[in-house]
């Protein structure tokens, strides 16, 4: 299976991954874990933030791994730019975490861009 596929299953998993750190405040009711309240501020914010961009990365990310591979893209290609796409969204990640806002859309606009590199892969393989 190409790791392109792998790096699928890993990015489903990564927004819920972005959130969890903050569940682990003293604060966090699991009895109530959508409370708008809890998410309001600071971290506990960010890491909603992050996790909600997540959500909305995926999508494109999956759809663009499916079809470079079904049209005939270069796995191996394809593969390294989705390796890249899940160590740009780790880094994503730890900027909302950390609250880097310049390296943060940074990161987004590369990772974006590896995105349309592996949809528009098959038109130059």
């Amino acid at each position: 299976m190409p790791i392109a596929l792998w790096c699928v299953l890993i990015a489903a998993l990564l927004p819920m991954l972005s959130a969890l750190p903050a569940k682990f405040d003293k604060g966090y009711d699991n009895a109530n874990p959508r409370n708008p309240d809890f998410w309001r501020e600071g971290f506990r914010a960010r890491a909603a933030s992050a996790q909600a961009n997540g959500f909305e990365a995926f999508p494109f990310f999956a759809v663009a791994v499916i079809a470079g591979l079904w049209q005939g893209g270069d796995g191996e290609w394809i593969d390294r730019l989705a390796g890249l796409f899940i160590g740009l969204r780790l880094i994503y990640i730890f900027c909302y975490w950390t609250d880097r806002a310049n390296l943060r859309s940074l990161s987004w606009g590369l990772g974006f861009a590896s995105v349309i590199a592996i949809f528009t892969s098959p038109l130059w393989s």
